[in-house]
């Protein structure tokens, strides 16, 4: 680590790199600190993936998920739940490639909204 800081210092004096950026990466270096360029996806990966489904019969599902949280277990299979029968029902019409494209486009708001003839609803946010 002593290495990397000093090449910061070089550049500094270089005139290659200004104080502020010299600060900001001693400080990545030393942990104290997350880079810029990853600060924007950490916030939007702690954001909320939120599922409302509500049925005439009064069936309802309240699901909150970390857009964190989503992205790993879309990495890892997306078809899991299609193979529960008991899931498969509800997760038949689901777009997860829609999910997928609005987490790496860093979408918010609504991005699924059903209705179905006998009044079943599904949305689906981030926030």
């Amino acid at each position: 680590m002593k290495e990397e800081i000093s090449r910061v210092l070089t550049m500094v004096e270089e005139g290659k790199l200004d104080k502020e950026k010299a600060t900001e990466l001693i400080n990545v270096l030393q942990g104290k600190e997350t880079p810029v360029y990853l600060r924007k996806e950490t916030a939007y990966l702690n954001k909320m993936l939120k599922i409302r489904v509500t049925s005439e019969e009064g069936d309802n599902v309240n699901v909150n998920l970390t857009i964190k949280l989503v992205k790993a277990v879309l990495k890892v299979g997306t078809s899991i739940a299609e193979k529960i029968p008991e899931a498969e029902k509800y997760v038949k019409d689901i777009n997860v490639d829609l999910l997928i494209d609005a987490i790496e486009n860093e979408v918010d708001g609504q991005i699924v909204d059903i209705t179905s003839p006998k009044g079943e609803k599904v949305f689906v946010t981030i926030e």
